[in-house]
């Protein structure tokens, strides 16, 4: 969730998976973030059902589950995960994502090696509950501790998982993707999406006038 902070738990408690494990199993779920910007609630309520990945080529998710974790007084079953739709849609409206080459394979070998719960979650604890924010933000600070230099990790960074859906979101944009597929795709509204994202566009001018000049000469 946007400005929630990684944040230590309180206690100690039984790990969702084994240590050597754990990392594995988020991989798929880090990777969700980056390359389909996914909000982290979506990618954990992410089952195979919504999942078409194919042995080649581009794959194709219908999001239609969130699991937004939040006060347990909040919830209607009681428990710390509420079971939502998505944001800004119709409570049985889902929403189309494209799934990249490599993604797909990412979690084809998810699902093979860790399999999926009965109700066709990829991510879940060993006892099949919803991953924490706590958790996945520990296996990632980790994670930032063994890919990024000393000063990288004290730097703004990626600090936060989080981030991984802002800098897709973000290099969808300076690729030249137009802005209404973008905010289709992550689930905004256009007016959001140019309003949080516009340094992205920042200094495009430039390449926006060639490809007028480009149309216009043809």
């Amino acid at each position: 969730m946007p400005g929630v902070r990684c944040r230590r738990r309180a206690g100690r408690r039984r790990s969702a998976l084994p240590p050597l494990d754990r990392g594995r199993h988020l991989r798929g779920f880090f990777a969700r973030l980056y390359f389909s910007g996914l909000r982290p609630a979506e990618a954990l309520g992410l089952r195979k059902q919504d999942c078409h990945l194919p042995a080649t080529g581009w794959g194709l998710l219908v999001l239609t589950r969130s699991k937004p974790q939040t006060n347990k007084k909040w919830t209607d079953s009681g428990a710390a995960h509420d079971d939502r739709g998505l944001k800004h849609r119709a409570g049985d409206e889902g929403r189309p994502v494209p799934v990249s080459p490599e993604l797909v394979a990412i979690l084809r070998e998810h699902i093979q090696e860790f399999g999926v719960h009965e109700d066709g979650r990829l991510f879940r604890s060993s006892r099949g509950g919803v991953i924490s924010i706590g958790a996945y933000c520990e296996v990632w600070k980790a994670a930032r501790t063994f890919a990024l230099t000393p000063e990288q990790q004290v730097s703004p960074l990626a600090a936060r998982p989080y981030d991984l859906r802002h800098a897709a979101v973000s290099l969808w944009l300076n690729t030249g993707v137009a802005a209404p597929d973008v905010a289709e795709q992550a689930g905004h509204g256009v007016d959001v999406l140019l309003r949080v994202y516009a340094k992205c566009i920042d200094g495009g001018t430039e390449i926006a006038n060639q490809r007028i000049d480009n149309a216009l000469a043809a």
